[in-house]
């Protein structure tokens, strides 16, 4: 018997039942077939709420009476706010959690893949779980990770589910331009952006890359607000991949930006702030250019210090000179951040971000950047006037070592757990 069927999941059985059934019955399918197998009295699936605030269960076998729920064709999709409880705390930890309720148990396992948090598999089963059952349905999580994945490729399904609160157009706009996943876990490094949106949109960004020994990040800010401002930073990334992709240097993707905006620039001649680095993931050296962007900021031996760069112009601006880049050096145990001015101007001047960011030393970038999001809604909401962005990248070294890894999450790296949301603040 091979190790995958020892441990309750036939690999070549979910393959085959994911592929017969359509895109929007993957799940189900998934989740179906490892209920039977663990004699499960029911399975959910809860997928992580775009907000990073809320878990939202989209699939539940067997179908019975479920709370009241939006609603699209004969999908159902409820909304469970985190609370502190036992499902935040198995996605923001990682780990898989048991909780007896009643006449039965209830196993909580991520559905996690390289660090991004994609959501959570119910199990409930009739008697205490072992070991062995727990690592099941971990396996089985990591298994509809994948799932998920490549089927949200052909349906609004899980992007209709993840999205509690409406998107303007601008917001649509927006959305596309940034990464299919928020979290990577690598080696030598974790990093994990974040995004919370102005009611009128302001045009942030950001964006990353992983190649084989090097990684691009980029956070963009484009001028104005609304459609305008969508459509200046759809120029502004587009310009940046499409040099990226072609090989092009850090100079040369910064340039391309510029001229993506200059050459497109109609009446109000539109321009864009960013910050772009490329990582030599064998040495740890970062190198960076600065287009008119707030300063990132390094966290290293428990102090929080601005990263001194040379100032070029903003992408879109003339005449500029030849974008100059500066490097860092990463040590080890380094976090960098990078961000838009949404995180500290205006209201959200109050957030003392250099102590928060060490208030906050302990817990994975994933958690980071999402607190850092309620902060910031806290001291300058519940309405931002502009767009506030994050980007934060843990530099751990070790480059080509084995990553020690476990159903999609380096649990070395997840935070331990997370205190009471009062005291977050």
């Amino acid at each position: 018997m091979s190790d995958i069927e020892m441990n309750g999941v036939d690999l070549n059985e979910v393959l085959l039942a994911v592929e017969k059934a359509a895109p929007v019955d993957a799940v189900e399918a998934v989740t179906r077939s490892v209920g039977v197998n663990l004699g499960a009295l029911w399975v959910s699936f809860l997928v992580a709420d775009m907000s990073g605030r809320a878990l939202v269960r989209l699939v539940h076998v067997p179908i019975g009476d479920m709370p009241d729920g939006r609603r699209q064709d004969q999908d159902l999709a409820v909304v469970l706010p985190f609370d502190g409880g036992p499902q935040e705390q198995a996605l923001r930890t990682q780990q898989v959690l048991v909780e007896h309720a009643g006449d039965h148990h209830v196993v909580r396992a991520p559905v996690t893949q390289r660090g991004e948090a994609i959501g959570l598999l119910e199990i409930a089963v009739p008697a205490a779980p072992t070991d062995a059952v727990a690592q099941q349905v971990s396996r089985a999580a990591h298994t509809l990770a994948f799932v998920v994945i490549a089927n949200r490729r052909h349906t609004d399904l899980f992007e209709w589910g993840q999205r509690t609160t409406a998107f303007t157009l601008a917001a649509e706009i927006q959305r596309r331009l940034l990464p299919s996943s928020f979290t990577c876990e690598a080696d030598s490094f974790t990093l994990a952006g974040w995004l919370e949106p102005a009611a009128s949109i302001g045009g942030d960004t950001f964006d990353y890359s992983l190649a084989r020994d090097l990684l691009h990040l980029s956070i963009t800010d484009a001028v104005g607000h609304g459609v305008h401002s969508a459509l200046t930073a759809t120029l502004c990334v587009g310009g940046l991949r499409n040099a990226r992709r072609s090989g092009g240097t850090l100079l040369e993707q910064a340039q391309a930006a510029h001229e993506a905006l200059v050459a497109n620039a109609a009446a109000g001649s539109p321009f864009a702030t960013g910050l772009l680095g490329r990582l030599d993931l064998s040495t740890g050296i970062l190198a960076v250019v600065n287009a008119g962007h707030p300063a990132p900021l390094l966290v290293r031996d428990r102090a929080v210090q601005p990263v001194v760069l040379p100032i070029n112009r903003p992408f879109g601006v003339r005449p500029a000179a030849p974008y100059r880049a500066a490097e860092v050096e990463l040590q080890a145990g380094d976090r960098f951040v990078l961000l838009t001015d949404g995180m500290l101007e205006r209201g959200a001047a109050a957030l003392d971000l250099p102590a928060r960011l060490l208030h906050l030393s302990a817990l994975h970038p994933r958690e980071v950047v999402r607190l850092l999001g309620d902060l910031v809604l806290e001291v300058a909401g519940p309405v931002l006037p502009d767009d506030a962005c994050l980007l934060v990248l843990d530099w751990h070294g070790g480059h080509g070592d084995t990553r020690r890894t476990a159903a999609g999450a380096d649990h070395h790296r997840a935070s331990k757990s997370l205190p009471p949301i009062a005291s977050r603040r």
